[in-house]
């Protein structure tokens, strides 16, 4: 007679990211969901995708405004790159409010979400060409702030899904 063998998980904390690596992180899998809608032709899987996409983007805007953008403003001292990026969220939830929600109904509802990716695309080259090797240069704790970053994202998500 064979005996069970009874396996306990140690719960392991995730490792510690910096906190442009993390929303370099976020940049990648909306990227992704994006090529993914890309190629799909089924209404009910794109209606799965653009929820993702505006939960996504939802939440990385929140933190990136909430936490990341008045940190690096201040280390910077910036007043061209941070407002700059918090006026292209304004247009990115502008977008997200035209299609949250809403049936995929054919050329138009497409539109704005090739509109949405080339935005999105525009955005994310700026962060990552200019905002982040800026933001790493002052004396900001990436890791402390990737901390922050991670804990708000979890507690957003939490309240989107629920």
């Amino acid at each position: 007679m064979a005996t069970a063998v009874k396996t306990t998980k140690t719960f392991m904390p995730p490792k510690a990211q910096e906190a442009t690596a993390l929303l370099r992180a976020d940049h990648m899998r909306v990227s992704a969901l994006f090529a993914e809608y890309e190629k799909t032709r089924s209404s009910a899987k794109k209606k799965m995708l653009v929820s993702k996409i505006c939960t996504e983007l939802t939440i990385h805007a929140r933190v990136e405004e909430e936490i990341f953008y008045p940190a690096v403003k201040a280390a910077l001292k910036d007043h061209e790159l941070v407002p700059e990026a918090i006026v292209e969220h304004g247009t990115l939830k502008a977008l997200i409010s035209q299609i949250r929600d809403v049936e995929p109904d054919g050329e138009m509802f497409d539109a704005k979400i090739k509109v949405l990716s080339e935005f999105v695309k525009h955005h994310v080259a700026e962060e990552q060409s200019k905002l982040f090797p800026k933001a790493k240069k002052t004396k900001l704790d990436m890791f402390a702030l990737g901390t922050q970053l991670a804990a708000r994202k979890d507690e957003l998500l939490a309240i989107e899904v629920a």
